[in-house]
């Protein structure tokens, strides 16, 4: 059977050299006689695996040698709770940013451990915008800065790094981190689910500078305490296993496409293909600010939603699935990660035109 073309959020897309990669290695690692899952995290084989990992991303990001990277579990979401445990540092408050559904959920979590104040929000425009900077209302007493750099859901990204002073910055980089360079040395806290750009899900990555780790609330959980976990290499209980392997493979993937500036290439090219077809006409329309549109993930919706499901019928039965947007937003969206080929860009611009010449 051929292969579809998946426009998944995430879990999404991954390379097919990975997965011919993973496929070809399933029952026995290089010549050890086990599968991956099989291997204990305390083997010199997945030891081998986690460090050559770690060692690739650093590569990819270019992360400074005094940045732990950590590679953990329980998503994104787990992260709304552990960045205000280990980075509060004795302090009452964090400012955050909001753009949409998950920096709303990261604020409304830290509630429960400190006054998470709203710096800035584009909620006045329904999230279809990223504040500029000179908006944001920052607090020179906050333990740290959080904002979503891309949000999955509503499509809208920031093409620039805000300043933060000597306030660190956190970023929740989800649904674009890898997709282009990124100067880690501008924030605290860089962290990210793996379902989206990176591979399976289940692995959380977080990069994290060497100062603000060691200071974690008295009541936080071991398994949470990113000192214990850096100091354990991210193995102070079993890690996603799997997940890290196949992260690997991605890593190799893309340094040897030529790195994430030949990446950013490519995916700017599959942006544009589908952002200048939406905006030719009225029969389709993307909500979000040009200047603050995501590469990745790009919501739009019918100038008659009474279609969408004859839509998204038509979609599946050329070998396009996922399509259907978030229930928040209602809609389409079509995440256009770096495993999602040009041609599949193309295909689904192509049924595009001509589902708007029969409908238009």
């Amino acid at each position: 059977m051929a292969r579809l073309y998946n426009f998944s959020a995430g879990p999404a897309v991954l390379p097919e050299e990975v997965l011919a990669r993973a496929g070809d290695e399933m029952l026995d690692w290089h010549g050890s006689g086990m599968c991956v899952m099989e291997m204990s995290h305390r083997g010199k084989e997945f030891i081998s695996i986690a460090e050559h990992a770690e060692q690739d991303l650093r590569e990819l990001l270019a992360i400074p040698a005094n940045y732990k990277v950590l590679f953990l579990q329980g998503g994104a979401t787990l992260q709304f709770a552990q960045i205000p445990m280990n980075l509060l540092r004795g302090r009452g408050a964090a400012d955050y940013v909001l753009t949409g559904e998950w920096s709303k959920k990261a604020a409304k979590e830290a509630k429960s451990y400190c006054d998470a104040r709203i710096a800035a929000s584009s909620e006045d425009r329904g999230f279809t915008y990223a504040p500029p900077q000179q908006a944001w209302k920052l607090s020179a007493d906050a333990a740290y800065v959080h904002y979503c750099s891309n949000e999955t859901i509503g499509g809208v990204e920031f093409n620039w790094i805000p300043e933060t002073g000597a306030v660190p910055l956190v970023a929740d980089a989800s649904s674009h981190i890898l997709s282009r360079p990124l100067d880690v040395s501008r924030f605290g806290l860089i962290y990210a689910g793996a379902q989206k750009n990176i591979g399976p899900a289940g692995l959380t990555i977080v990069i994290v500078r060497e100062d603000l780790v060691g200071r974690a609330q008295k009541n936080t959980p071991s398994v949470m305490d990113y000192k214990l976990q850096a100091d354990a290499a991210s193995m102070l209980n079993t890690p996603a296993t799997y997940s890290i392997y196949v992260a690997g493979l991605v890593f190799k993937w893309l340094k040897q496409l030529g790195g994430l500036a030949e990446i950013e290439r490519r995916n700017i090219a599959k942006a544009r293909l589908l952002y200048d077809y939406l905006d030719r006409g009225g029969f389709y329309r993307n909500p979000v600010a040009k200047s603050d549109r995501s590469r990745m993930n790009v919501p739009f919706t019918l100038a008659d939603s009474s279609l969408d499901g004859e839509f998204l019928k038509g979609a599946e039965a050329r070998g396009m699935v996922q399509l259907k947007g978030h229930r928040s937003v209602g809609g389409m969206r079509a995440s256009i990660y770096n495993a999602m080929p040009l041609a599949g860009v193309q295909h689904l611009v192509d049924y595009m035109k001509e589902f708007e010449a029969r409908h238009g």
